[in-house]
């Protein structure tokens, strides 16, 4: 999940801070110490983490593309210069573009704001953009939400008191319900000082971007690793009370499969995983020269020469092209599978399947599965010639039924005349009438289309009365029968408008 930091270079960003002892700091030196202290945490924890810095006042510039190379940001950083007002709209265009020109929209994406506070002045202001939200044509659009998916992390270099003295505060609540509510404002705590935006940077650290250690187990094997990104909590929307699922620490591999039995299930994210480093060595291969990061780092440099079971894991599904299904939780299970980015480097990477017990229909239940030395006979045939995927349902089901669908007009017209024959055709057509009429109104009712219900039954009163008078007498009697069916049902009282119930032929002396 790529980065943008958003950096306030505006004239209020040099205002002091009062230190009691010590050499007088701006605010923007603070900024500087915090955004330090992140890259410096990216660079050891999150080093697969693509980040570009952006510097903005009433225009916006990006000093640093999206890069892994954190001494390259850092550099940034130390030569900022000062400018004038602050414009957070035109900056927000300007991450909008640069990110849909390197990822596109559906990558999601972190953006860290970092200002003081002040919202500028005049046109331009925030203050000012948020108030002409609903005066503007399509061409100058509020950039907020950003097309693709986003969480906006605010760092105010002021204490929540000194935003809440004027509408700050509620304009950048305002500003993170539009960007869809997926981040968090953060204020610093007590005296501005050092001290205190150290700590309100490692509240983000710990919210957004902790790394998620667990530990790969299979059988008596078992493996420290990182998953990256962090796996988000999935809630579920079927359930009564929707709690957040959580991938657990403890990743237990339950089994292998083929990768054609597999296919290409539907999945709701992908993440890479990577052995722990476990010594000297290993440490200066994964976080040396930064320069070179732009290669992601291999499981077997990740491992060193220590035996890995993880490295081991790798090569085995890369070489025999099968895919180990792990559980990540209660009724949640995921892949582990070999996924190569060149000819010569492949990657160990997991995707997280819907949970449930059966997230992939064509394999039944995961816990129906079981080691091929249990079957009675070799599933796959001695020659490897059949498959027992995809699993068939002990109910067979028909696809052959009759539902009515009305997709555009002209079907529902065709239904509604073909009534409209077949009661001209009274009563030697009988029988399909009145199929005809309970296959319209049960989808009728369905859909809780009420007025058509009673448009039919109008149009059968109106054929009713233009019988020639050559017509069968049953046939007057069958159509107002139906006509007074219908307008019943169309009233949606429960005793006429059940959807199993039927309209019969009316009995009278002339039907047989």
């Amino acid at each position: 999940m790529p980065t943008v930091v958003l950096m306030d270079v505006s004239l209020s960003m040099t205002r002091p801070v009062s230190q009691d002892g010590s050499e007088e700091f701006q605010r923007k030196n603070l900024a500087v110490h915090g955004l330090n202290m992140l890259f410096e945490h990216m660079a050891s924890n999150y080093r697969l983490e693509f980040t570009a810095l952006m510097a903005f006042s009433s225009l916006w510039e990006l000093l640093v593309p999206f890069t892994r190379d954190y001494n390259a940001l850092q550099e940034a950083l130390s030569n900022l210069e000062d400018y004038d007002k602050t414009c957070i709209e035109s900056a927000l265009h300007g991450v909008s573009n640069m990110v849909q020109q390197e990822w596109g929209s559906a990558c999601p994406c972190q953006v860290v704001l970092v200002t003081d506070g002040s919202l500028g002045i005049g046109k331009g202001s925030l203050r000012h953009s948020l108030q002409t939200l609903k005066q503007r044509g399509e061409d100058k659009k509020f950039p907020l939400p950003f097309p693709f998916p986003t969480k906006l992390y605010i760092m105010s270099i002021a204490n929540a008191e000194e935003l809440q003295m004027t509408d700050a505060m509620d304009n950048l609540e305002e500003l993170l319900r539009l960007s869809g509510g997926d981040g968090q404002i953060f204020t610093m705590e007590g005296p501005l000082c050092m001290k205190s935006v150290q700590a309100m940077f490692g509240r983000l650290i710990d919210h957004a971007y902790s790394p998620f250690h667990a530990v790969l187990h299979c059988g008596n094997l078992s493996s420290d690793v990182q998953v990256f990104p962090r796996p988000e909590p999935v809630v579920i929307d079927e359930e009564v009370e929707p709690m957040p699922r959580t991938v657990s620490t403890d990743l237990e591999i339950v089994g292998f499969i083929e990768i054609a039995d597999i296919s290409s299930p539907p999945v709701i994210s992908r993440h890479l995983v990577l052995p722990i480093a476990v010594n000297k060595e290993v440490d200066e291969v994964g976080t040396g020269a930064t320069e070179e990061l732009e290669e992601e780092p291999s499981a077997s440099q990740m491992a060193g020469k220590s035996p890995n079971f993880c490295v081991l894991l790798h090569g085995s599904l890369k070489v025999e092209g099968m895919v180990a299904l792990v559980q990540l939780g209660p009724e949640w299970y995921g892949m582990l599978y070999s996924q190569a980015d060149s000819k010569k480097k492949s990657n160990l990477m997991m995707s997280l399947f819907e949970p449930g017990p059966e997230p992939l229909p064509w394999l039944g239940k995961i816990s129906h599965l079981g080691p091929i030395s249990e079957a009675a006979e070799n599933p796959y045939g001695e020659d490897d010639s059949k498959s027992p995927f995809p699993v068939q349902p002990s109910v067979k089901r028909s696809y052959a039924q009759n539902v009515t669908v009305w997709i555009k007009a002209s079907g529902l017209q065709t239904d509604v005349q073909k009534i409209l024959r077949n009661a001209r055709k009274l009563p030697d057509k009988t029988q399909t009438f009145y199929k005809e009429l309970n296959r319209l109104r049960k989808a009728a009712l369905a859909f809780g289309f009420w007025e058509l219900l009673k448009g039919v039954a109008d149009l059968l009163e109106r054929e009713c009365t233009m019988l020639p008078d050559s017509a069968h007498p049953d046939a007057a009697f069958q159509l107002s029968h139906a006509a007074q069916q219908l307008k019943l049902a169309s009233t949606g009282d429960s005793q006429y408008a059940a959807f199993d119930h039927n309209i019969v032929p009316m009995h009278t002396d002339f039907s047989s």
